[in-house]
């Protein structure tokens, strides 16, 4: 395996995503509210973003911008794709915003910058835990990352709270008519509601899917299994990865009343029975955040089912592996001649696997052949 540089000149990528629609493009998401394409053919930046919604939004903070996109499953027909951002319509009114855009129908490179719709709105507390990233899922709804609302100690209880959007995993139908119902809690309700999310027509915010969560950044399906993996970030010394079985809802993954597999806040004790993550580390040898990635699915068999994912500021890489009775991680590199600050992971149509460097502006692809090893390998190209 082996590191190898595809793109740089970037303004702090933290996103990699595909369409899907067999253009075997990628769409490079820059927190200052601008999306890129890389042509995988040509190996070129486009010249002209994609999108620029960087006057509309506050990046401001080190967690806020444009945090998070995805394309509808039918994008190749509908033209529909989502973003998460941040936006300041005052002091002290922070919103997290998910909207819809369209492709222009003459440009497939360009988007039509008038076509926003927004579908939700969620007031923030602070500059920081905003979550941001937006998956289909496998059953064709959007699940939307959203983290504790920011400080420290889960200061505003929103994690273990089901009537609060923050420390959560949301999941809303984006394709049925918008309905209000009264347990529905975003500002702007554009979406309707699935029938078994697990607290539909019942106490709680009918849009959360599973709760507990202090800052996910960064999740995945796997594209195989429909199995979900969640990078939650930690406070004073633990950093996690969560599974959640394909179609499990209502899952407690604890904070604040845990941290990693560990008791941390005993007074502010978990609603339900929590579950541990599966993968931990802890913040010695400069580590600080984890960066959530993807379960490999490439053309490499013999490296599938293998879960690659960092750590922010040590730029370590790990590959993990579910054994049947527990996860095994590997670290593959440590990366800090090479990365600045493992911002996001990514993966292409294929499967194969990228990974954004958000101080650097750079782009990397994880290249792995038939005859790859474990192996501290890298390749820069211009």
């Amino acid at each position: 395996m082996s590191l190898v540089q595809i793109a740089s000149g970037l303004n702090q990528p933290i996103g990699v995503v595909n369409t899907g629609d067999g253009g075997k493009r990628l769409f490079i998401v820059e927190q200052a509210g601008v999306i890129r394409i890389l042509n995988s053919g040509t190996g070129s930046l486009n010249a002209t973003p994609f999108l620029d919604i960087s006057t509309q939004i506050d990046s401001g903070g080190n967690e806020q911008g444009l945090l998070g996109l995805v394309f509808h499953p039918d994008y190749a027909s509908n033209g529909y794709f989502y973003v998460n951002y941040t936006r300041d319509p005052g002091p002290g009114q922070d919103l997290t915003v998910i909207s819809r855009f369209t492709v222009s129908a003459e440009n497939p490179d360009a988007a039509n910058n008038n076509s926003e719709i927004k579908l939700m709105e969620i007031p923030q507390d602070s500059s920081n835990h905003n979550g941001g990233d937006l998956h289909f899922g496998p059953d064709g709804y959007l699940y939307i990352a959203m983290g504790d609302g920011g400080g420290s100690n889960d200061q505003f209880g929103h994690a273990q709270d089901i009537n609060s959007l923050k420390g959560k995993m949301l999941r809303i139908d984006v394709d049925d008519s918008p309905g209000i119902q009264d347990g529905m809690c975003g500002l702007i309700r554009n979406y309707a509601i699935p029938n078994d999310n697990p607290f539909a027509e019942i106490n709680g915010c009918d849009e959360i899917w599973s709760y507990g969560l202090r800052n996910p950044w960064r999740f995945s399906f796997d594209r195989s299994t429909g199995d979900m993996l969640i990078g939650d970030v930690g406070q004073r010394t633990w950093e996690e990865i969560n599974f959640e079985p394909a179609n499990t809802p209502a899952v407690n993954y604890g904070w604040s009343c845990r941290e990693g597999a560990h008791d941390f806040d005993l007074g502010n004790p978990c609603v339900s029975a929590h579950t541990d993550p599966i993968l931990e580390f802890d913040h010695n040898g400069g580590r600080c955040s984890i960066t959530g990635g993807y379960v490999y699915r490439g053309n490499v068999k013999a490296f599938n089912g293998y879960y690659f994912y960092g750590d922010y500021c040590s730029n370590q890489v790990w590959l993990a592996m579910n054994t049947g009775s527990s996860w095994e991680s590997t670290e593959w590199i440590a990366a800090a001649d090479i990365l600045s600050r493992i911002s996001s992971f990514g993966e292409d149509e294929d499967g194969e696997l990228y990974i954004a460097d958000r101080n650097a502006g750079k782009l990397f692809h994880i290249l792995i052949e038939n005859n790859a090893v474990f192996a501290d390998s890298f390749e820069q190209q211009p």
